[in-house]
């Protein structure tokens, strides 16, 4: 008998223990190879965002973070997937759900910071560079941007 499997998008309230999920994962995947610690102004910033999980069952597989600059503009931040669920569409989920919250809340535009290695990834989504290469937290990155359609 084959079961069946629980995937799910969904939004993460700041400071649930989910939320403390999403910085746990954020910090493996993205921050400590990189030797970076959280800072209270960023902690705090934190709680002006909204942020999106991808789950199986109860267990957090990926998330991101949706920070507004204007009217029109989102910023996704932060895009982590746990190691072994890379390359099997769990980003590709989150993203398309992402766009969807942003879409639904009235943005238009869609830009994010891209490691030079996820530029491949973005691009089959949609997204266009913005720009010239630049180095930020210590790597390669790329401004990116998508028109969310309506």
């Amino acid at each position: 008998m084959k079961l069946s499997v629980n995937w799910i998008c969904r939004e993460v309230l700041f400071a649930s223990r989910e939320y403390r999920a999403t910085l746990a994962l954020r910090d493996e995947v993205l921050r400590i190879p990189l030797g970076l610690t959280w800072t209270a102004e960023e902690l705090h910033a934190e709680s002006q965002c909204t942020h999106l999980g991808r789950f199986l069952g109860e267990r957090l597989v990926g998330c991101l973070v949706l920070q507004p600059l204007d009217a029109a503009t989102v910023k996704m931040r932060q895009v982590a997937i746990v190691p072994e669920m890379q390359r099997r569409g769990v980003g590709s989920a989150l993203v398309a759900f992402a766009e969807e919250v942003a879409r639904k809340a009235g943005f238009s535009i869609m830009t994010a910071h891209a490691r030079e290695t996820a530029v491949p990834f973005y691009r089959k989504h949609g997204y266009t560079i913005a720009g010239h290469r630049f180095i930020e937290v210590t790597i390669p990155h790329f401004a990116i941007t998508k028109a969310l359609g309506t």
